[in-house]
């Protein structure tokens, strides 16, 4: 599948442009995944590469399509200089192994922890799915091979993630829209949970 991520990462420098830093992280049984780093302006944007060269299988499917099933990788954006954010690579890099190591389908509206901070001194712990094709549009392949998507990761604080919980990630999105919410620093508090 080393064809399948050429295209990622050339569909990904034709948006991107090329990425300044890149990291690799191995984990045990599991393919290797890269976290690319873009930084453009006071932007800078995580891309994982390698978590589509297999297909995320449904964990209750007795055996999985080695070729059919949804692909794709994650995206993160922060606003530069407000914190070590280069040290949510290897962050990223278990949430985007998390298809192959726990049978996880990532899909919009979900959620995914790590269970700690995404950087040092982060307020954040998970990330909310957002849905693909704005920054990154889908990837076509060929037959009979899904697109790959590209997943824009928010972060949530611990309060976001509880209340998502409850009522859900477009109540959540809601809320950071009716408070005007800078989802890309790297350092902001929870948005206002209550009524």
């Amino acid at each position: 599948m080393a064809d399948v991520l050429a295209l990622v990462e050339a569909r990904l420098s034709d948006v991107l442009g090329a990425p300044d830093a890149r990291a690799a992280v191995t984990f045990v049984g599991t393919d290797r995944v890269e976290v690319l780093r873009y930084t453009t302006g006071d932007l800078v944007r995580y891309a994982t590469l390698g978590m589509s060269a297999q297909p995320m299988a449904d964990p209750l499917a007795t055996v999985a399509d080695p070729l059919r099933g949804p692909r794709g990788e994650l995206l993160l954006t922060v606003r530069a200089g407000l914190a070590d954010t280069d040290k949510v690579l290897r962050p990223l890099a278990v949430l985007a192994a998390s298809p192959q190591v726990e049978g996880l389908v990532i899909a919009p509206g979900g959620s995914l922890d790590t269970t700690e901070p995404l950087w040092p001194g982060a307020p954040f712990s998970a990330v909310l799915v957002a849905e693909p094709g704005g920054l990154v549009p889908d990837l076509t392949l060929p037959e009979p091979l899904d697109p790959v998507r590209f997943f824009p990761l928010l972060p949530m604080t611990p309060a976001e993630a509880a209340w998502k919980r409850v009522h859900g990630a477009a109540a959540l999105q809601d809320r950071w829209l009716a408070h005007e919410t800078d989802l890309r620093d790297a350092l902001r508090t929870a948005v206002p949970l209550t009524a």
